[in-house]
C-alpha cells in the first residue's frame, strides 16, 4: 500500500500526510475521465486545446516559487535545481502548445493505385494512466501530460507516494487552467488500485516511469489486457572520454552530469566514467579535487548544489550497494560517506565486470571510473549494461564521434555536451530502461490512433 506523506529528507519532518483514495472514488475518478474524453477530447479542435496547455505553461510560470519550494519539501530538490525543472515543464507545455497545429496536421499519403487522397490524421486513444516517480515531480508528469492533452486523450495519474503536494499542485494548475473535470485526474492510489485502473476497459494506454520491477509488473498487466505502454526505466549511462582539447572543460561536464543535478538521482546522468589510458589519471585527479570541494548541504539555501538524496532509506540502499561493491574489489577514491539522507558525492575505482556494481545503476552522487586503452574497449565497457538509455561521448575526431554514437545502445547520444535536452528532442531507450519514446513529436505518436482517411475523387 502507498503512503503519500510529505517527509523532508533533510531533516526527517513529516509535513503533511493525504489519504489514499477509496475504491468508490477511484471509480468517479475514471468514470469522470472517461466521459471527459466522450465529450471534451473528441469534441474539442486543436486550436482550444493548445489554448489551455499555453495557459498551463503560464501557471507554471506564475507559481514557479511555490511550486518550487513543494519538491524542496518532498525530495530535498536544492532550489535553484527545483526551479529550473518548473521552468522545464513550462517550456515542455509551451511547447506543445505551440506546436499543436503542426503536429496534429492531416499527414498526405500518396497513392500508387487508383485515384482520389489518402491521409493519416491523428486522433486520441482515450483514457490513458500514468504513473510517474519522484525524481522530477513536475516534469516527468509534463513529459507524458502534455502531448496527450494535445492530443485530446484524457489522465489520470498516480504520482509518486512521496510526492502528494507536487501531484495535488498539478492536479489544480489543470483544474485552474480551465480543464474540464476528468481530463486530468490525481490518484492518490494503492498498488493494488493501480493493477485494476490498468485492467478497466476504459483505460486505453499506460505510460510509466520508474523502476525495472515496477515497469515489468505494470507492462505485464497491460500486456495481458491488451493495453499499449511506454516504460521509461534506469539507466546506467556511459560517459566517455576519448580525447580532448580541455580536460578542464571535460571533467566540468563530467561533474555536471554527474554531482550537480538532482543528488546523481537521475535516470539519464551519466554514471560510469570510461576514460582512456592517457586521460584517466588526469581525470581521476581533477575530478576528486573538485569533489573535495563539493559537501552536501541545505537544500532551501540559494548556493546549495548537492542536497540530500530522497530518503534516509534511499541514502542506506546506496551504503548497502557501497559495501557490496567493495566486497567486490572495487575501492573508493573519494567519499563513501553517509550522514542521514546526506551522501557525501563519491567516486569509485577498480571495478571488475564480475562486480555486481558494474551492472547496478546507483541511484546517487557516485560515479564510476573505468581506464580503457582503446576506442574498441570504450564501445564494449559501454555496451557492458543491462540498461541502454542515454550517454555521452567526448571526442576532438569527429568521423570517430559518429563511428562510436553509432555503436553505443543506447537510445540518446550526445557528443561534446551535457545538460542540452530540449522539449523538442525524444526521449527514452533500449534494453531493460524501456521502449517508447517522450517529448517532440515522437511524444505525440505513442498513444494516439493514426487513423487513414481514404477518399475517392468526386464525381461531377
Amino acid at each position: 500500500m502507498s503512503t503519500y506523506a510529505v517527509v523532508d529528507p533533510s531533516t526527517g519532518e513529516t509535513y503533511q500526510q493525504f489519504p489514499p483514495l477509496s475504491d468508490a472514488d477511484l471509480e468517479v475518478k475514471v468514470d469522470r475521465a472517461e466521459q471527459a474524453y466522450s465529450v471534451w477530447g473528441r469534441g474539442s479542435s486543436v486550436a482550444e486545446r493548445a489554448a489551455l496547455l499555453a495557459r498551463v505553461a503560464e501557471l507554471y510560470t506564475e507559481r514557479r516559487d511555490e511550486l518550487a519550494g513543494i519538491i524542496g519539501r518532498e525530495m530535498g530538490k536544492p532550489i535553484a535545481q527545483a526551479l529550473g525543472e518548473v521552468d522545464f515543464a513550462a517550456a515542455i507545455y509551451g511547447y506543445y502548445a505551440e506546436q499543436a497545429e503542426a503536429f496534429l496536421a492531416d499527414e498526405p499519403v500518396e497513392l500508387a493505385w487508383g485515384e482520389g487522397t489518402a491521409v493519416v490524421r491523428r486522433a486520441p486513444l482515450g483514457v490513458l494512466l500514468g504513473v510517474m516517480p519522484w525524481n522530477y515531480p513536475y516534469y516527468q508528469v509534463a513529459r507524458f501530460a502534455a502531448p496527450n492533452l494535445m492530443l485530446g486523450n484524457t489522465i489520470v495519474l498516480k504520482h509518486a507516494a512521496q510526492c502528494p503536494e507536487s501531484a495535488a499542485a498539478i492536479e489544480k494548475i489543470f483544474a485552474d487552467a480551465g480543464y474540464p473535470a476528468g481530463a486530468y485526474e490525481n490518484l492518490y492510489a494503492t498498488y493494488d488500485q493501480v493493477d485494476r485502473v490498468i485492467a478497466d476497459p476504459r483505460v486505453a494506454g499506460v505510460s510509466v516511469t520508474g523502476s525495472e520491477r515496477v515497469g515489468a509488473h505494470l507492462a505485464g498487466l497491460a500486456g495481458q489486457n491488451l493495453k499499449k505502454v511506454v516504460l521509461e526505466l534506469g539507466g546506467s549511462d556511459p560517459f566517455i572520454l576519448l580525447s580532448t582539447d580541455d580536460l578542464d572543460a571535460a571533467v566540468q561536464a563530467a561533474l555536471a552530469v554527474r554531482f550537480y543535478e538532482n543528488a546523481g538521482q537521475l535516470c539519464c546522468g551519466a554514471k560510469r566514467f570510461i576514460v582512456v589510458d592517457e586521460l584517466y589519471d588526469a581525470f581521476l585527479q581533477k575530478m576528486t579535487a573538485a569533489l573535495a570541494q563539493l559537501s552536501p548541504g541545505d537544500p532551501a539555501a540559494e548556493e546549495t548544489v548537492l542536497g540530500p538524496v530522497s530518503s534516509t532509506a534511499a541514502a542506506e540502499h546506496l551504503e548497502e550497494q557501497l559495501r557490496r561493491a567493495l566486497e567486490g574489489g572495487a575501492k573508493v577514491a573519494h567519499g563513501g560517506t553517509r550522514e542521514g539522507a546526506f551522501f557525501a558525492p563519491t567516486v569509485l575505482v577498480d571495478i571488475s565486470p564480475e562486480n555486481e556494481a558494474a551492472k547496478e545503476e546507483f541511484f546517487g552522487p557516485f560515479a564510476h571510473l573505468y581506464r580503457v586503452s582503446s576506442e574498441e574497449e570504450a564501445i564494449a565497457v559501454a555496451n557492458d549494461t543491462p540498461y541502454g538509455l542515454g550517454s555521452y561521448l567526448f571526442t576532438t575526431d569527429p568521423e570517430q564521434a559518429q563511428r562510436v554514437a553509432d555503436r553505443i545502445d543506447a537510445g540518446m547520444v550526445y557528443i561534446n555536451l551535457v545538460g542540452a535536452e530540449e522539449p523538442g528532442l525524444p526521449f527514452g531507450g533500449v534494453k531493460r530502461s524501456g521502449f517508447g519514446r517522450e517529448l517532440g513529436r515522437f511524444g505525440v505518436d505513442e498513444f494516439v490512433n493514426r487513423k487513414l482517411i481514404r477518399i475517392a475523387n468526386q464525381s461531377h
